[in-house]
């Protein structure tokens, strides 16, 4: 059964179908082929059952609030303020480029966002220091992924609900500081890189000019306070934080900077609309996959065939880093975090791992795929927003890659560093 699944996904891939065909088309053959006498509605009630739940209603805000701001100023206030500081130190307009992706995550949640509103100023300026254009990428892309950490992260909300029982906003706190820990990686690797290259350094900003582009990147820098402070004071919860960044950017760049028409906003509306289809055709999609994978008892199977019958804590989050990390060098981290976080977390939970440190593993392995080939998602978004070759954009990405997979170590190996923040 295992083997028809996966030979007709690959050919579905293969004729060039989007993720969702496979996805949707795959468990449904199977599942008529393997049990036919299994009723269609059950199947049915599936799709629906994977778009019910409440917790999903953040992921479209949350979009809609990341469009808003790349349309508009965020990310420019961002880069002026953040290079103002950094930019002429060694390697800086490099620390300034993961700085603002650490910053523009906080705010959108999404890589593929962060690469659009960051990559696109922050690629030109890399250029003209004297960074090649495979290093200029590979940093865009990678520096990115920690957007998938840091909160609002998309990923974490996806992971909630296919774990279940799982705190977004416990989830949101566990990822700060695994993803600092790779912002300070990138900075240090940035100024060693810099120093080997010589890379030449930029003048110094006097502080006169720093105030000013600090005044004016205050309300940017508003967005992550919200978010978090909100979520850890308990203020409101994710779903509400979600909204109120709508909100939030929307007076930012309608009213305040007006640097969007409000004619413009249906627009935008419709993107966002275009994007979270295809993440609910995906989440409802998985959900079917997962249960016919666990009508046919494939998930028992599977986690006795690798972890056995008495794993240790351990040794589960070896597993589960490897298998979502190599999932998603080929398949969108959203399917692959669908798809398997049901088959891991009971072995998870039977291990004593804790199910947000779980989360915090799985989300940073989702952003560490994200950006390796062969099929990263993040390669193919540079690739088209920069019109640049695949070979180009992934010629510089080993040693962020190795950085990250030494990240990812020291996170199974410490679990406080995703849960030192959470209360109690």
């Amino acid at each position: 059964m295992v083997f028809t699944l996966l030979a007709i996904m690959v050919v579905l891939l293969l004729l060039n179908f989007p993720m969702m065909i496979p996805l949707l088309v795959a468990p449904l053959v199977v599942a008529f082929i393997f049990f036919p006498n299994l009723r269609p509605e059950l199947l049915m009630d599936q799709l629906l059952t994977g778009i019910e739940s409440p917790v999903l209603l953040a992921v479209p805000l949350f979009i809609f609030a990341a469009d808003i701001m790349t349309s508009g100023k965020t990310s420019n206030k961002l880069l002026d303020f953040i290079g103002s500081f950094v930019g002429h130190i060694r390697g800086g307009y490099a620390v300034t480029t993961s700085a603002a992706c650490t910053l523009f995550g906080a705010i959108s949640g999404s890589t593929q966002a962060t690469v659009v509103a960051i990559g696109r100023p922050m690629r030109e300026r890399l250029l003209k220091v004297g960074y090649s254009d495979p290093a200029a990428l590979a940093l865009i892309i990678n520096a990115s992924d920690v957007a998938l950490l840091i909160p609002p992260s998309i990923g974490m909300i996806i992971y909630a609900l296919a774990a279940g029982s799982v705190s977004v906003g416990d989830l949101f706190i566990a990822g700060i500081i695994p993803g600092i820990i790779v912002f300070l990686s990138f900075a240090i690797y940035s100024y060693f890189y810099a120093k080997i290259k010589k890379i030449p350094l930029a003048d110094k900003v006097p502080w006169k000019d720093r105030l000013v582009f600090l005044r004016k990147a205050i309300l940017p820098l508003g967005f992550p306070i919200i978010i978090v402070g909100g979520i850890y004071a308990g203020i409101f919860t994710p779903t509400e934080a979600a909204a109120i960044s709508v909100l939030y950017a929307f007076l930012l760049e309608v009213v305040i900077y007006r640097s969007i028409h409000i004619k413009e906003m249906p627009k935008i509306a419709l993107s966002t609309g275009l994007v979270t289809s295809a993440v609910f055709i995906l989440v409802a999609g998985g959900q079917v996959f997962t249960w016919v994978l666990g009508y046919a008892r494939i998930p028992q199977q599977i986690t006795e065939a690798v972890l056995g019958t008495d794993p240790s804590a351990l040794y589960v989050l070896v597993m589960v880093s490897i298998f979502f990390f190599i999932g998603c060098m080929f398949v969108d981290p959203i399917v692959v975090i669908l798809v398997l976080t049901p088959i891991f977390v009971p072995a998870a939970e039977a291990a004593g791992v804790d199910l947000i440190h779980l989360g915090v593993i799985i989300t940073f392995q989702a952003a560490l795929g994200s950006a390796t080939p062969p099929f990263g998602v993040d390669i193919f978004t540079a690739s088209a927003v920069f019109n640049k070759s695949y070979l180009d954009v992934i010629r510089g990405t080993p040693p962020f890659i190795i950085m990250l997979v030494l990240i990812g170590i020291l996170l199974v190996v410490f679990p406080q560093l995703s849960l030192m923040l959470l209360p109690g």
